[in-house]
């Protein structure tokens, strides 16, 4: 397992390439981007993820052995940026290594449900003069309670 909270921006494709599980049967990876624009249309200048360090790592590392639990992974990967993301650049990186497709790809969607609900960080969008503080959904906490049917 491997778990980052980074302050500087972050390389998916070296991550992926990086991510290389002997005796896996299947790699899975999600990379997130910042948006440019707001549910509302509006134009994003950036988006500040804060974070408590110890809580937030910690906070991802239940989410990471969680995963590796419930799907019997080889290996499991979280790299989350934190601080001022500028739009289109990466967020979040997860990959989950497995003996088989649908375990790797159903813990990379788990991971990320989970991040969106349970990861603790306070963020907000920032727009032309104006700071929007950014809350899970209802639709991410239904995405995330699918997975305690």
């Amino acid at each position: 397992m491997a778990v980052f909270l980074s302050k500087e921006p972050i390389d998916p494709s070296a991550l992926l390439a990086g991510f290389q599980i002997e005796g896996a049967g299947a790699i899975a990876s999600f990379t997130g981007l910042a948006r440019g624009t707001g549910q509302d249309n509006a134009v994003i200048s950036s988006l500040v993820l804060q974070s408590y360090r110890g809580v937030t790592l910690a906070s991802m590392q239940t989410i990471a052995v969680e995963s590796i639990k419930r799907f019997s992974l080889l290996h499991a990967h979280i790299t989350h940026r934190s601080g001022r993301i500028l739009p289109n650049e990466p967020i979040v990186f997860v990959a989950a290594a497995a003996l088989h497709r649908a375990a790797a790809l159903d813990a990379v969607s788990y991971m990320m449900d989970l991040l969106k609900t349970e990861a603790v960080f306070w963020k907000y969008e920032e727009t032309a003069g104006e700071k929007r503080w950014i809350e899970p959904t209802e639709a991410d906490y239904a995405r995330a309670q699918k997975w305690n049917q």
